[in-house]
Protein backbone atom coordinates (compact mmCIF):
# COMPACT_ATOMS: atom_id res chain seq x y z
CA UNK A 1 0.00 0.00 0.00
CA UNK A 2 2.80 2.38 0.87
CA UNK A 3 4.53 1.74 -2.46
CA UNK A 4 1.27 2.28 -4.34
CA UNK A 5 0.60 5.53 -2.49
CA UNK A 6 4.10 6.75 -3.20
CA UNK A 7 3.78 5.81 -6.87
CA UNK A 8 0.64 7.89 -7.39
CA UNK A 9 1.58 10.85 -5.21
CA UNK A 10 2.05 14.13 -7.04
CA UNK A 11 4.08 16.93 -5.55
CA UNK A 12 4.28 20.50 -6.80
CA UNK A 13 7.45 22.38 -5.98
CA UNK A 14 7.05 26.07 -5.03
CA UNK A 15 8.65 27.23 -8.27
CA UNK A 16 6.20 25.06 -10.26
CA UNK A 17 3.29 26.45 -8.24
CA UNK A 18 4.29 29.98 -9.29
CA UNK A 19 4.47 29.06 -13.00
CA UNK A 20 1.14 27.23 -12.89
CA UNK A 21 -0.46 29.99 -10.82
CA UNK A 22 0.27 32.59 -13.47
CA UNK A 23 -0.96 30.21 -16.18
CA UNK A 24 -4.22 29.57 -14.29
CA UNK A 25 -4.76 33.31 -13.81
CA UNK A 26 -4.26 33.89 -17.54
CA UNK A 27 -6.66 31.07 -18.46
CA UNK A 28 -9.38 32.36 -16.12
CA UNK A 29 -8.93 35.89 -17.47
CA UNK A 30 -9.13 34.58 -21.04
CA UNK A 31 -12.42 32.80 -20.38
CA UNK A 32 -13.91 35.92 -18.78
CA UNK A 33 -12.82 38.10 -21.70
CA UNK A 34 -14.53 35.83 -24.23
CA UNK A 35 -17.92 36.63 -22.69
CA UNK A 36 -20.10 38.87 -24.89
CA UNK A 37 -21.21 40.97 -21.90
CA UNK A 38 -17.72 42.52 -21.55
CA UNK A 39 -17.46 43.92 -25.09
CA UNK A 40 -18.81 47.14 -26.56
CA UNK A 41 -20.52 45.29 -29.42
CA UNK A 42 -22.10 42.59 -27.25
CA UNK A 43 -20.38 39.88 -29.31
CA UNK A 44 -17.99 37.20 -28.08
CA UNK A 45 -14.26 37.78 -28.49
CA UNK A 46 -12.23 35.08 -30.32
CA UNK A 47 -10.37 32.99 -27.75
CA UNK A 48 -6.95 33.67 -29.28
CA UNK A 49 -7.47 37.44 -28.88
CA UNK A 50 -8.89 37.02 -25.36
CA UNK A 51 -5.89 34.83 -24.47
CA UNK A 52 -3.51 37.40 -25.94
CA UNK A 53 -5.14 40.23 -23.96
CA UNK A 54 -5.27 38.24 -20.70
CA UNK A 55 -1.62 37.23 -21.07
CA UNK A 56 -0.60 40.78 -21.85
CA UNK A 57 -2.50 42.10 -18.80
CA UNK A 58 -1.38 39.41 -16.34
CA UNK A 59 2.20 39.66 -17.58
CA UNK A 60 1.88 43.49 -17.40
CA UNK A 61 3.01 43.94 -20.99
CA UNK A 62 0.51 46.13 -22.82
CA UNK A 63 0.65 44.62 -26.31
CA UNK A 64 -2.89 44.30 -27.67
CA UNK A 65 -4.47 42.91 -30.82
CA UNK A 66 -7.68 44.80 -29.94
CA UNK A 67 -8.03 48.46 -28.96
CA UNK A 68 -8.88 48.45 -25.26
CA UNK A 69 -11.08 51.54 -25.31
CA UNK A 70 -13.02 50.53 -28.44
CA UNK A 71 -13.46 46.76 -27.98
CA UNK A 72 -14.07 46.34 -24.23
CA UNK A 73 -16.79 47.97 -22.18
CA UNK A 74 -16.22 49.01 -18.56
CA UNK A 75 -16.71 45.40 -17.41
CA UNK A 76 -14.00 44.17 -19.76
CA UNK A 77 -11.74 47.04 -18.78
CA UNK A 78 -12.24 46.17 -15.10
CA UNK A 79 -11.25 42.54 -15.77
CA UNK A 80 -8.12 43.75 -17.57
CA UNK A 81 -7.31 46.13 -14.71
CA UNK A 82 -7.75 43.31 -12.17
CA UNK A 83 -5.39 41.07 -14.16
CA UNK A 84 -2.87 43.92 -14.29
CA UNK A 85 -2.99 44.33 -10.50
CA UNK A 86 -2.70 40.58 -9.90
CA UNK A 87 0.13 40.23 -12.40
CA UNK A 88 1.97 43.33 -11.24
CA UNK A 89 1.98 42.53 -7.53
CA UNK A 90 2.17 38.77 -8.07
CA UNK A 91 -0.74 36.33 -8.00
CA UNK A 92 0.34 35.17 -4.50
CA UNK A 93 -0.78 38.56 -3.20
CA UNK A 94 -4.42 37.40 -3.46
CA UNK A 95 -4.21 34.44 -1.05
CA UNK A 96 -2.02 36.58 1.22
CA UNK A 97 -4.77 39.22 1.40
CA UNK A 98 -7.26 36.44 2.18
CA UNK A 99 -5.11 35.18 5.06
CA UNK A 100 -4.70 38.72 6.36
CA UNK A 101 -8.45 39.51 6.23
CA UNK A 102 -9.39 36.19 7.85
CA UNK A 103 -6.60 36.67 10.42
CA UNK A 104 -5.25 33.21 9.70
CA UNK A 105 -1.65 32.18 10.12
CA UNK A 106 0.32 31.82 6.90
CA UNK A 107 1.68 28.28 6.60
CA UNK A 108 5.25 27.29 5.83
CA UNK A 109 4.50 26.21 2.25
CA UNK A 110 2.82 29.54 1.49
CA UNK A 111 5.80 31.37 3.00
CA UNK A 112 8.19 29.38 0.78
CA UNK A 113 6.12 30.19 -2.33
CA UNK A 114 6.07 33.87 -1.33
CA UNK A 115 9.85 33.75 -0.91
CA UNK A 116 10.27 32.25 -4.39
CA UNK A 117 7.89 34.76 -5.97
CA UNK A 118 9.85 37.69 -4.47
CA UNK A 119 13.30 36.18 -5.28
CA UNK A 120 14.35 36.40 -1.62
CA UNK A 121 17.34 34.51 -0.22
CA UNK A 122 15.61 33.41 2.98
CA UNK A 123 12.22 33.21 4.70
CA UNK A 124 12.89 35.77 7.41
CA UNK A 125 10.64 38.80 7.17
CA UNK A 126 8.69 37.58 4.11
CA UNK A 127 5.28 38.26 5.69
CA UNK A 128 6.34 41.69 6.89
CA UNK A 129 7.61 42.46 3.38
CA UNK A 130 4.29 41.38 1.84
CA UNK A 131 2.42 43.78 4.13
CA UNK A 132 4.86 46.52 3.13
CA UNK A 133 4.41 45.79 -0.60
CA UNK A 134 0.62 45.92 -0.26
CA UNK A 135 0.61 49.23 1.63
CA UNK A 136 3.27 50.76 -0.61
CA UNK A 137 1.60 49.74 -3.88
CA UNK A 138 -1.87 50.88 -2.81
CA UNK A 139 -0.48 54.17 -1.52
CA UNK A 140 1.45 54.95 -4.70
CA UNK A 141 -1.44 53.98 -6.97
CA UNK A 142 -3.92 56.08 -4.96
CA UNK A 143 -1.56 59.09 -5.00
CA UNK A 144 -1.00 58.64 -8.73
CA UNK A 145 -4.74 58.50 -9.37
CA UNK A 146 -5.26 61.74 -7.44
CA UNK A 147 -2.51 63.51 -9.40
CA UNK A 148 -3.89 62.30 -12.74
CA UNK A 149 -7.43 63.24 -11.70
CA UNK A 150 -6.32 66.87 -11.48
CA UNK A 151 -5.83 66.79 -15.26
CA UNK A 152 -8.36 64.13 -16.33
CA UNK A 153 -11.48 65.26 -14.40
CA UNK A 154 -11.64 68.76 -15.97
CA UNK A 155 -10.85 67.20 -19.35
CA UNK A 156 -13.27 64.21 -19.31
CA UNK A 157 -15.78 64.92 -16.56
CA UNK A 158 -16.03 63.55 -13.01
CA UNK A 159 -16.91 59.86 -13.49
CA UNK A 160 -14.93 59.25 -16.66
CA UNK A 161 -12.02 61.35 -15.42
CA UNK A 162 -11.77 59.42 -12.12
CA UNK A 163 -11.97 56.06 -13.93
CA UNK A 164 -9.27 57.12 -16.38
CA UNK A 165 -7.10 58.36 -13.52
CA UNK A 166 -7.44 55.11 -11.55
CA UNK A 167 -6.95 52.87 -14.58
CA UNK A 168 -3.82 54.61 -15.84
CA UNK A 169 -2.34 55.00 -12.36
CA UNK A 170 -2.54 51.24 -11.75
CA UNK A 171 -1.44 50.44 -15.31
CA UNK A 172 1.58 52.77 -15.05
CA UNK A 173 2.67 51.65 -11.58
CA UNK A 174 2.41 48.00 -12.60
CA UNK A 175 4.35 48.82 -15.78
CA UNK A 176 1.49 47.42 -17.87
CA UNK A 177 1.01 50.10 -20.53
CA UNK A 178 -2.71 49.52 -21.18
CA UNK A 179 -4.54 52.74 -22.04
CA UNK A 180 -8.10 53.91 -22.62
CA UNK A 181 -7.26 56.65 -25.13
CA UNK A 182 -6.68 54.45 -28.19
CA UNK A 183 -3.32 56.02 -29.04
CA UNK A 184 -1.56 55.61 -25.67
CA UNK A 185 -0.31 59.07 -24.61
CA UNK A 186 0.29 60.60 -28.05
CA UNK A 187 -2.51 63.05 -27.29
CA UNK A 188 -0.52 64.28 -24.28
CA UNK A 189 2.67 65.20 -26.17
CA UNK A 190 2.26 68.80 -25.11
CA UNK A 191 1.12 67.99 -21.56
CA UNK A 192 4.33 67.69 -19.54
CA UNK A 193 2.36 67.29 -16.30
CA UNK A 194 0.69 64.01 -17.32
CA UNK A 195 3.91 62.64 -18.88
CA UNK A 196 5.93 63.39 -15.71
CA UNK A 197 3.28 61.87 -13.40
CA UNK A 198 3.10 58.70 -15.52
CA UNK A 199 6.93 58.60 -15.63
CA UNK A 200 7.07 58.82 -11.84
CA UNK A 201 4.61 55.94 -11.47
CA UNK A 202 6.53 53.80 -13.97
CA UNK A 203 9.85 54.40 -12.21
CA UNK A 204 8.29 53.76 -8.80
CA UNK A 205 6.84 50.41 -9.84
CA UNK A 206 9.92 49.36 -11.78
CA UNK A 207 12.43 50.23 -9.08
CA UNK A 208 11.44 47.33 -6.84
CA UNK A 209 9.80 47.01 -3.44
CA UNK A 210 13.02 45.94 -1.70
CA UNK A 211 14.80 49.05 -2.99
CA UNK A 212 11.98 51.29 -1.78
CA UNK A 213 12.04 49.62 1.63
CA UNK A 214 15.76 50.32 1.90
CA UNK A 215 15.20 53.94 0.89
CA UNK A 216 12.39 54.40 3.41
CA UNK A 217 14.54 52.93 6.19
CA UNK A 218 17.69 54.83 5.22
CA UNK A 219 17.17 57.57 7.82
CA UNK A 220 17.13 54.89 10.50
CA UNK A 221 19.75 52.44 9.22
CA UNK A 222 22.04 54.90 7.37
CA UNK A 223 22.88 52.21 4.83
CA UNK A 224 21.65 50.58 1.65
CA UNK A 225 22.03 46.98 0.59
CA UNK A 226 24.28 46.13 -2.35
CA UNK A 227 21.17 45.17 -4.31
CA UNK A 228 19.64 48.63 -3.80
CA UNK A 229 22.88 50.47 -4.58
CA UNK A 230 23.33 48.57 -7.82
CA UNK A 231 19.66 48.96 -8.83
CA UNK A 232 19.65 52.71 -8.15
CA UNK A 233 22.97 53.29 -9.93
CA UNK A 234 21.98 51.39 -13.08
CA UNK A 235 18.46 52.87 -13.14
CA UNK A 236 19.65 56.47 -12.78
CA UNK A 237 22.43 55.94 -15.33
CA UNK A 238 20.02 54.49 -17.91
CA UNK A 239 17.54 57.34 -17.38
CA UNK A 240 20.20 60.04 -17.81
CA UNK A 241 21.98 58.35 -20.71
CA UNK A 242 18.66 57.44 -22.35
CA UNK A 243 17.35 61.01 -22.23
CA UNK A 244 20.60 62.36 -23.70
CA UNK A 245 20.70 59.71 -26.43
CA UNK A 246 17.12 60.44 -27.50
CA UNK A 247 17.79 64.18 -27.43
CA UNK A 248 20.69 63.57 -29.82
CA UNK A 249 19.07 60.94 -32.06
CA UNK A 250 15.74 62.77 -32.34
CA UNK A 251 17.18 66.29 -32.65
CA UNK A 252 15.96 67.32 -29.21
CA UNK A 253 12.46 66.12 -29.94
CA UNK A 254 11.79 68.76 -32.60
CA UNK A 255 11.05 66.14 -35.26
CA UNK A 256 8.64 64.28 -32.95
CA UNK A 257 6.82 66.94 -30.94
CA UNK A 258 5.38 69.70 -33.07
CA UNK A 259 5.16 73.19 -31.62
CA UNK A 260 6.24 71.96 -28.19
CA UNK A 261 7.92 74.09 -25.57
CA UNK A 262 11.39 73.12 -24.29
CA UNK A 263 9.73 71.67 -21.16
CA UNK A 264 7.40 69.49 -23.22
CA UNK A 265 10.23 68.33 -25.47
CA UNK A 266 12.26 67.40 -22.39
CA UNK A 267 9.26 65.55 -20.91
CA UNK A 268 8.87 63.54 -24.13
CA UNK A 269 12.58 62.66 -24.35
CA UNK A 270 12.59 61.63 -20.68
CA UNK A 271 9.42 59.61 -21.28
CA UNK A 272 11.14 57.82 -24.17
CA UNK A 273 13.91 56.83 -21.75
CA UNK A 274 11.45 55.75 -19.02
CA UNK A 275 8.79 53.82 -20.91
CA UNK A 276 11.05 51.11 -22.47
CA UNK A 277 11.79 50.05 -18.89
CA UNK A 278 8.81 47.67 -19.39
CA UNK A 279 6.02 50.27 -19.19
CA UNK A 280 4.68 50.29 -22.75
CA UNK A 281 3.15 53.76 -22.87
CA UNK A 282 4.31 55.99 -25.70
CA UNK A 283 3.88 59.68 -26.44
CA UNK A 284 5.46 59.54 -29.90
CA UNK A 285 4.85 57.35 -32.95
CA UNK A 286 7.72 54.84 -33.04
CA UNK A 287 7.23 54.60 -36.78
CA UNK A 288 8.79 58.09 -36.96
CA UNK A 289 11.67 57.42 -34.56
CA UNK A 290 15.18 57.28 -36.02
CA UNK A 291 17.03 53.98 -36.50
CA UNK A 292 19.42 54.94 -33.69
CA UNK A 293 16.46 55.65 -31.42
CA UNK A 294 14.82 52.32 -32.31
CA UNK A 295 18.03 50.37 -31.61
CA UNK A 296 18.58 52.10 -28.27
CA UNK A 297 14.94 51.51 -27.32
CA UNK A 298 15.43 47.78 -27.99
CA UNK A 299 18.46 47.80 -25.67
CA UNK A 300 16.49 49.52 -22.90
CA UNK A 301 13.55 47.11 -23.33
CA UNK A 302 15.91 44.14 -23.09
CA UNK A 303 17.44 45.41 -19.84
CA UNK A 304 14.04 46.19 -18.28
CA UNK A 305 13.41 47.10 -14.65
CA UNK A 306 14.66 45.91 -11.27
CA UNK A 307 14.32 42.44 -9.76
CA UNK A 308 11.50 42.17 -7.25
CA UNK A 309 9.44 44.85 -8.98
CA UNK A 310 6.47 45.00 -11.35
CA UNK A 311 8.87 45.21 -14.31
CA UNK A 312 10.23 42.55 -16.65
CA UNK A 313 13.28 42.16 -18.86
CA UNK A 314 16.78 40.97 -18.05
CA UNK A 315 16.64 43.30 -14.98
CA UNK A 316 18.86 46.23 -14.04
CA UNK A 317 20.63 44.32 -11.27
CA UNK A 318 21.47 41.44 -13.64
CA UNK A 319 22.83 43.94 -16.16
CA UNK A 320 24.73 45.68 -13.35
CA UNK A 321 26.35 42.42 -12.22
CA UNK A 322 27.46 41.74 -15.80
CA UNK A 323 29.00 45.21 -16.07
CA UNK A 324 30.76 44.85 -12.71
CA UNK A 325 32.23 41.49 -13.73
CA UNK A 326 33.45 42.83 -17.09
CA UNK A 327 34.99 45.94 -15.50
CA UNK A 328 36.62 43.83 -12.77
CA UNK A 329 38.14 41.50 -15.36
CA UNK A 330 39.48 44.46 -17.38
CA UNK A 331 41.11 45.70 -14.16
CA UNK A 332 42.79 42.32 -13.70
CA UNK A 333 40.59 41.24 -10.79
CA UNK A 334 39.31 37.69 -10.47
CA UNK A 335 36.22 38.60 -8.41
CA UNK A 336 33.36 40.98 -9.25
CA UNK A 337 33.83 43.87 -6.80
CA UNK A 338 31.73 47.01 -6.41
CA UNK A 339 30.87 49.40 -3.55
CA UNK A 340 33.53 47.73 -1.36
CA UNK A 341 31.73 44.39 -1.66
CA UNK A 342 32.36 41.18 -3.61
CA UNK A 343 29.44 39.72 -5.54
CA UNK A 344 29.08 35.98 -5.03
CA UNK A 345 30.44 33.89 -7.94
CA UNK A 346 27.14 31.98 -8.09
CA UNK A 347 25.27 35.27 -8.69
CA UNK A 348 27.71 36.23 -11.47
CA UNK A 349 27.30 32.81 -13.08
CA UNK A 350 23.50 33.10 -12.85
CA UNK A 351 23.61 36.57 -14.46
CA UNK A 352 25.65 35.33 -17.45
CA UNK A 353 23.33 32.32 -17.82
CA UNK A 354 20.27 34.59 -17.82
CA UNK A 355 21.86 36.90 -20.38
CA UNK A 356 22.74 34.06 -22.73
CA UNK A 357 19.33 32.36 -22.48
CA UNK A 358 17.27 35.55 -22.85
CA UNK A 359 19.34 36.83 -25.77
CA UNK A 360 19.12 33.43 -27.51
CA UNK A 361 15.36 33.33 -26.86
CA UNK A 362 14.74 36.76 -28.37
CA UNK A 363 16.90 36.01 -31.42
CA UNK A 364 15.28 32.59 -31.90
CA UNK A 365 11.71 33.93 -31.75
CA UNK A 366 12.65 36.79 -34.09
CA UNK A 367 13.90 34.23 -36.61
CA UNK A 368 10.68 32.22 -36.31
CA UNK A 369 8.55 35.34 -36.74
CA UNK A 370 10.50 36.26 -39.87
CA UNK A 371 8.95 33.10 -41.33
CA UNK A 372 5.43 33.39 -39.87
CA UNK A 373 4.90 37.15 -40.35
CA UNK A 374 4.79 39.34 -43.45
CA UNK A 375 7.04 42.40 -43.24
CA UNK A 376 5.95 45.69 -44.81
CA UNK A 377 8.03 46.67 -47.83
CA UNK A 378 9.64 49.58 -46.00
CA UNK A 379 10.53 47.64 -42.83
CA UNK A 380 13.51 45.45 -41.95
CA UNK A 381 14.27 42.85 -39.29
CA UNK A 382 14.16 45.57 -36.59
CA UNK A 383 10.36 45.55 -37.07
CA UNK A 384 10.24 41.97 -35.71
CA UNK A 385 13.06 42.33 -33.17
CA UNK A 386 11.33 45.35 -31.64
CA UNK A 387 8.12 43.33 -31.13
CA UNK A 388 9.98 40.29 -29.79
CA UNK A 389 12.07 42.16 -27.22
CA UNK A 390 9.02 44.21 -26.24
CA UNK A 391 7.10 41.00 -25.49
CA UNK A 392 9.94 39.36 -23.55
CA UNK A 393 10.64 42.53 -21.56
CA UNK A 394 6.87 42.84 -20.88
CA UNK A 395 7.14 46.36 -22.30
CA UNK A 396 4.23 46.69 -24.69
CA UNK A 397 5.76 49.04 -27.25
CA UNK A 398 5.21 48.19 -30.91
CA UNK A 399 6.08 49.60 -34.31
CA UNK A 400 2.62 48.56 -35.56
CA UNK A 401 3.02 44.79 -35.94
CA UNK A 402 0.78 43.58 -33.07
CA UNK A 403 -2.69 44.06 -34.66
CA UNK A 404 -1.63 42.20 -37.83
CA UNK A 405 0.04 39.21 -36.14
CA UNK A 406 -0.78 35.76 -37.51
CA UNK A 407 -2.15 33.07 -35.19
CA UNK A 408 1.33 31.55 -34.90
CA UNK A 409 2.81 35.00 -34.29
CA UNK A 410 0.29 35.62 -31.51
CA UNK A 411 1.17 32.29 -29.87
CA UNK A 412 4.88 33.10 -30.03
CA UNK A 413 4.34 36.52 -28.45
CA UNK A 414 2.04 35.00 -25.79
CA UNK A 415 4.78 32.53 -24.86
CA UNK A 416 7.39 35.30 -24.69
CA UNK A 417 5.20 37.50 -22.49
CA UNK A 418 4.60 34.58 -20.10
CA UNK A 419 8.29 33.68 -19.89
CA UNK A 420 9.26 37.33 -19.52
CA UNK A 421 6.92 37.89 -16.54
CA UNK A 422 7.28 34.57 -14.73
CA UNK A 423 11.02 34.45 -15.37
CA UNK A 424 13.25 32.37 -17.62
CA UNK A 425 14.75 30.38 -14.77
CA UNK A 426 11.39 29.91 -13.05
CA UNK A 427 9.84 28.45 -16.20
CA UNK A 428 12.93 26.38 -16.92
CA UNK A 429 13.25 25.01 -13.38
CA UNK A 430 9.51 24.28 -13.19
CA UNK A 431 9.88 22.01 -16.22
CA UNK A 432 13.07 20.25 -15.06
CA UNK A 433 12.69 20.31 -11.25
CA UNK A 434 11.38 16.75 -10.96
CA UNK A 435 14.11 15.47 -13.28
CA UNK A 436 16.77 17.29 -11.25
CA UNK A 437 15.54 15.79 -7.98
CA UNK A 438 15.29 12.29 -9.45
CA UNK A 439 18.98 12.23 -10.34
CA UNK A 440 20.01 11.96 -6.72
CA UNK A 441 23.30 13.41 -5.47
CA UNK A 442 25.51 15.79 -7.37
CA UNK A 443 29.02 14.78 -8.39
CA UNK A 444 31.96 17.02 -9.23
CA UNK A 445 33.65 15.94 -12.43
CA UNK A 446 37.37 16.39 -13.20
CA UNK A 447 38.41 19.90 -14.24
CA UNK A 448 40.11 20.76 -17.53
CA UNK A 449 41.01 24.06 -19.15
CA UNK A 450 39.58 25.46 -22.40
CA UNK A 451 41.29 28.15 -24.48
CA UNK A 452 38.99 31.17 -24.99
CA UNK A 453 39.35 34.69 -26.41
Amino acid sequence: MMNKKKRWSFKLYPIQFIALGFAATILLGSLLLTLPIVTQSGESTPFIDALFTATSATCVTGLTTLTTSEHWNMGGQFIILSLIEIGGLGFMMMPFIFFALMKKKVGLLTRIILQESLNLDDLSGVIKLMFYILRFAMGFQFAGALLLAIDFVPRYGLVRGLWYALFHSISAFCNAGFDLFGDSLVGFQTDAYVLLVISGLIISGGLGFIVWRDLMNFRKTKKLSLHSKLALTVTLSLLVIGTLVFYASEAGGRSLVNDASPLNRFANMLFMAVTPRTAGYFSVDYGNVSQAGILFTIVLMFIGGTSGSTAGGLKTTTFGVLLVQVISMLKGRVRAEVFHRTIRPSVVSKAFTLFFITLSLCIGVTMLMSVTEILPAFRGIEYLLFETVSAFGTVGLTMGLTPSLSVMGKLLIIGLMYIGRVGVLTVGFSLTMRLMHSKGGQYKLPEESVIIG
